[in-house]
């Protein structure tokens, strides 16, 4: 059984940065494209970065691109979120996600992340 669990979310100003984290328990860490995604209070859930196998390739939403930086360990089995200049819209519950083919998708519970002054 594939797990993704985040933790790193809380409370922060305007202009900080917050790191997330997330553990993916099960099968083969390394095979799975990872991503992160957010949802804000009555509204969709957003993508937000996803980043390859073997973490060579990154991709970002406009809105965070040049802000947010997606990486990964394999061998901790491990990807995080490091979100810098945070406004108060990126105020969201952030959900760890992982793209396995040919096994579906998993999320994690979800993370929530409070940008306010």
């Amino acid at each position: 059984q594939v797990q993704p669990v985040e933790s790193g979310g809380g409370l922060v100003q305007p202009g900080d940065s917050l790191r997330l984290s997330c553990i993916v328990s099960g099968g083969t860490f390394s095979t799975y494209v990872m991503g992160w995604f957010r949802q804000a209070p009555g509204m969709e859930r957003e993508f937000v970065a996803t980043i390859s196998r073997n973490g060579r390739s990154t991709y970002y939403a406009t809105s965070v691109k040049d802000r947010f930086i997606v990486s990964r360990d394999n061998a901790k089995i491990a990807v995080s979120l490091q979100m810098n200049s945070l406004k108060p819209e990126d105020t969201a519950t952030y959900f760890c996600h992982a793209n396995i083919v040919g096994l579906g998708q998993y999320w994690g519970q979800g993370t929530q992340v409070t940008v306010s002054s």
